[in-house]
């Protein structure tokens, strides 16, 4: 029955150690989501600092104007509607526009 016991209380042990948050570890930060919305022919917000490992979503909300997010290392397909996510994984700043809107123009930075 002991041993019973101790290997329950040992399993628990194990299944509960993923649970843990990386914070409370010392680890990296959670990863965090940030929302740009494409409204009014405008990024909002237009300039967005994130840190690395975070994930940012374009939610398209101008009618039916068309609109794209377009960078060196990434771009969105040209739409009325919809939603772009990208997760950026290294430091650095990223500028993007709307080659629709050229006056259209947003910026990440990754920390």
């Amino acid at each position: 029955m002991k041993a019973n016991a101790v290997a329950m209380l040992a399993a628990i042990a194990v299944a509960s150690a993923g649970a843990i948050p990386a914070m409370a570890l010392g680890g990296a930060h959670a990863a965090s989501s940030h929302t740009v919305v494409l409204k009014h022919n405008h990024y909002l917000p237009g300039t967005l600092s994130i840190r690395r490992g975070d994930s940012v979503t374009w939610v398209w909300q101008d009618g039916n104007a068309l609109h794209n997010v377009i960078a060196r290392s990434f771009q969105s397909r040209t739409m009325k509607h919809g939603t772009f996510s990208l997760r950026f994984t290294r430091s650095g700043t990223y500028s993007y526009k709307c080659t629709v809107h050229p006056h259209m123009t947003g910026k990440v930075i990754v920390h």
